[in-house]
């Protein structure tokens, strides 16, 4: 019996992005989950957990942030990639000690997510801060 694909989320608030990285993610072979918004996300954990997250940064209401915090808090173990498009240092300091796997800027490149996707997935899922800044130029 085969196996079935890996299932990845997407959450970001702008339907193109949304949209971009659903094809992406799927040519590379992932089954993959969106949602416009953090808690549309946040609702479906109970039923399932995917076996990575790509989740923005800036989004209205919860932002990625927040999102990343009560993933954590719940004790919820989901890897998460970070992409943003408003980069700052004092973020993705934060990002990376609340345990995410990658921080990527965008526009993501195609190799580089599909790259953090698939450590995230079977690394240890989490990145140190100098692997962080090489990722995110």
């Amino acid at each position: 019996m085969p196996t079935p694909p890996t299932v990845v989320a997407i959450v970001d608030d702008e339907e193109s992005v949304r949209r971009a990285l659903e094809r992406l993610l799927r040519s590379a072979g992932f089954a993959v989950e969106t949602f416009p918004s953090g808690a549309e996300f946040l609702l479906s954990l109970p039923e399932h957990q995917p076996a990575c997250l790509v989740l923005d940064l800036h989004m209205p209401d919860l932002s990625g942030l927040d999102v990343q915090l009560l993933i954590k808090r719940e004790g919820f173990e989901v890897p998460i990639v970070i992409i943003t498009g408003h980069d700052t240092a004092e973020v993705r300091a934060r990002i990376v000690a609340r345990g995410a796997s990658a921080y990527l800027r965008k526009p993501v490149d195609d190799k580089q997510l599909l790259a953090a996707i698939a450590e995230a997935i079977g690394g240890s899922g989490r990145i140190s801060q100098n692997q962080s800044e090489i990722r995110s130029t």
